[in-house]
């Protein structure tokens, strides 16, 4: 089994592209892959948003705006993540999907609806966005980034869950990923990947933060 974790803007284009491909690649590999998505917000995060987007850094309304609409709609996430994977997924895309790609802007209202559309349960969803528990989840997100060395979305993490040494590998950027993602045509290929990587040594924390990283 392949295990992906992908770390995530909620309210991210690239982020959106990405998922759907990955989504695309799990529904035809004859491997069984696990994705977890989970929302990343910090403040390398926020400023490189804000540079996709054609915002000054020190323009400090538009980062706090921003930075409150990123946090809640990581809780958004997390709490629809409650009534299972595949109902996290579906309103996360169509979050993104309405805001990144038809540049709807967010707002509270706005989640909701998508996560009725979605068949979600409303009162539940309500109950469960607003408890401790939805903050200690995000929260508990934010220290697997951490301790994975994760600064950027999107980034991910891949394991080889068969692999006796439990290998995986560190991607950071939109296009590095895609890259790997490509190479997973089949499950041969799959495996191929994962043993090259026993090769390549780990890298320096000064280095390209782009290339990849393996981590043991």
């Amino acid at each position: 089994m392949i295990e992906i974790y992908l770390f995530i803007n909620p309210i991210g284009e690239k982020c959106y592209g990405l998922e759907r491909k990955i989504l695309e690649l799990i529904d035809k590999h004859d491997l069984k892959i696990q994705l977890r998505l989970i929302p990343l917000m910090n403040l390398h995060t926020i400023t490189d948003f804000m540079e996709r987007k054609g915002l000054s850094k020190q323009d400090i309304a538009a980062r706090n705006a921003l930075s409150k609409n990123i946090y809640s709609a990581c809780l958004d996430v997390k709490a629809a993540q409650l009534q299972g994977k595949k109902k996290g997924r579906d309103f996360l895309l169509r979050l993104q999907e309405e805001v990144a790609i038809n540049q709807l802007p967010y707002s509270p209202e706005l989640s909701r609806s998508l996560f009725k559309e979605v068949g979600g349960d409303m009162e539940t969803f309500c109950e469960d966005r607003s408890s401790e528990f939805i903050l200690d989840a995000f929260v508990s997100d934010q220290q697997i980034a951490r301790e994975m060395d994760i600064t950027q979305h999107p980034s991910a993490v891949i394991y080889n869950c068969v692999s006796d040494d439990d290998s995986g590998v560190r991607i950071e950027g939109c296009d590095s990923i895609q890259h790997v993602i490509d190479s997973f045509g089949t499950k041969e290929s799959t495996l191929e990947f994962f043993k090259k990587l026993k090769a390549i040594e780990q890298p320096k924390k000064n280095s390209d933060p782009k290339h990849l990283s393996l981590l043991i």
